[in-house]
């Protein structure tokens, strides 16, 4: 683990990859400076493939702010003149300025960071988390301008999002990211140690996605992520960006078309629980006292997650839990996901408030054996729509009203479109548990 200890805060350096933002950087930089407690330490730009007065304008401002600016100019060839590789150097240098027992953070240039950002950063990793996660959420004026129909679809989407993530926070329990939480993993705000990005590899240097992609990374090698709701920044909502393929295009996008499938992230609400469930279960076999491995363990959750028990017991010997999972998640035709059509997510959402309902009563009265999972064409009795009881917790989140906002953020420029939903899972038929 490389979560700080109590005392003082390690040496820290905010990275920032940066494109033409003139008319931005300014705030992005104010915003870092006015921070109501502490302060970071130093901060690179990696200015890249820019034309415009960005960095006249941050030599201007530099000796005003709190802090060290430290800017990097590179001009890419056409195949590498994007955020991913911008943030990979970026970070990069980030850890050479702060050496391996330093802090890396990493925000947007178009971004605002909240005046508590880095005194919750490091509140949350003194809590024991590795890396922290924090929510991005559009600039309300700009919102203003995104037509009230991708406000209201993102809004369902958000719910059903995390929904969806009740369901792992009950059937899974992470102590590392307890509920209440986000599932975003927005390199608008990520933070983490040298040494962990270190192991993670650094952030792969991706046209698109490089921050998920990094995230994934980070649990393969074993490090405990905080999705810390109370760590926020706010990122422009322009329609015109400076990334292919980002938040940007993909709203200019749905504007004139709205996508017929939902980020590929969210998947049937079955399937959400069969994954939770297979992730507790691995969880189970690597506990210390567990059996460690004994054959009928093996054997049972191999069973499980139709692989076979010779694989299970390899991962469980070379003792990595992230590696393990990674690889389960990859190999089990039983957790292939599967994306959820927008015209089906009524009938999902209905599907994944059942499964939460059920799952809180099962809190309540006692764990539950795991049973078997469902095959994805295996039939099962239908469980008819209820509403939801009263006294049950809420599903969405009630400190913040701006969920449908941030969900924009969250998804923008990731929307997969793989094959349709089966129908039988739509309507909830199929679940697990």
């Amino acid at each position: 683990m490389d979560s700080l200890a109590p005392g003082p805060a390690p040496a820290s350096c905010v990275a920032i990859p940066v494109c033409n933002e003139a008319d931005r950087i300014g705030a992005c930089l104010a915003a870092l400076s006015a921070q109501a407690g502490a302060v970071p330490d130093r901060v690179v730009l990696l200015i890249n493939n820019t034309t415009d007065e960005t960095r006249d304008i941050v030599e201007r401002l530099a000796p005003a702010l709190l802090f060290p600016v430290q800017c990097v100019t590179r001009d890419y060839d056409a195949d590498e003149a994007h955020a991913g590789r911008a943030r990979a150097d970026a970070m990069a240098i980030a850890a050479a300025c702060v050496g391996s027992s330093g802090l890396l953070l990493t925000t947007d240039a178009d971004g605002r960071v909240a005046p508590d950002w880095y005194d919750a950063t490091l509140a949350a990793l003194r809590a024991g988390a590795d890396v922290v996660c924090g929510r991005a959420e559009i600039d309300p004026v700009e919102a203003a301008s995104i037509p009230a129909h991708l406000h209201e679809d993102d809004a369902r989407e958000v719910a059903y999002a995390t929904v969806l993530d009740r369901i792992h926070a009950l059937a899974d329990p992470d102590r590392f990211d307890p509920w209440p939480r986000h599932t975003e993993h927005s390199g608008a705000s990520i933070a983490v140690g040298v040494a962990a990005w270190a192991r993670a590899g650094g952030v792969p240097p991706l046209r698109n996605g490089e921050d998920r992609a990094f995230l994934r990374a980070l649990r393969r090698t074993d490090h405990a992520i905080r999705h810390a709701p109370e760590v926020r920044v706010v990122v422009s909502g322009r329609t015109v960006g400076r990334a292919s393929g980002g938040m940007a295009d993909t709203m200019a996008r749905r504007m004139i078309r709205q996508d017929a499938m939902l980020d590929d992230t969210l998947e049937p609400a079955a399937l959400a629980l069969r994954r939770a469930e297979a992730r507790a279960g691995l969880r189970r076999l690597f506990a210390p006292g567990s059996a460690d491995g004994a054959a009928a363990s093996v054997a049972d959750y191999a069973g499980r997650v139709a692989l076979p028990a010779s694989l299970i017991a390899a991962l469980l010997r070379a003792g990595s839990p992230g590696a393990a999972w990674d690889t389960i998640e990859d190999a089990s035709k039983l957790l292939r996901r599967r994306a959820v059509r927008r015209d089906q997510l009524a009938a999902h959402h209905a599907a994944a408030q059942r499964i939460v309902d059920r799952l809180l009563k099962r809190r309540e009265t006692g764990p539950a054996t795991l049973r078997p999972p469902v095959g994805p064409r295996q039939k099962i009795e239908p469980i008819a729509v209820a509403s939801v009881a009263a006294g049950v917790e809420p599903v969405l989140p009630t400190h913040r009203g701006d969920e449908p906002v941030r969900g924009l953020v969250a998804r923008a420029g990731r929307i997969g479109l793989s094959g349709p939903v089966d129908q039988d899972e739509a309507s909830g038929g199929s679940q697990d548990g």
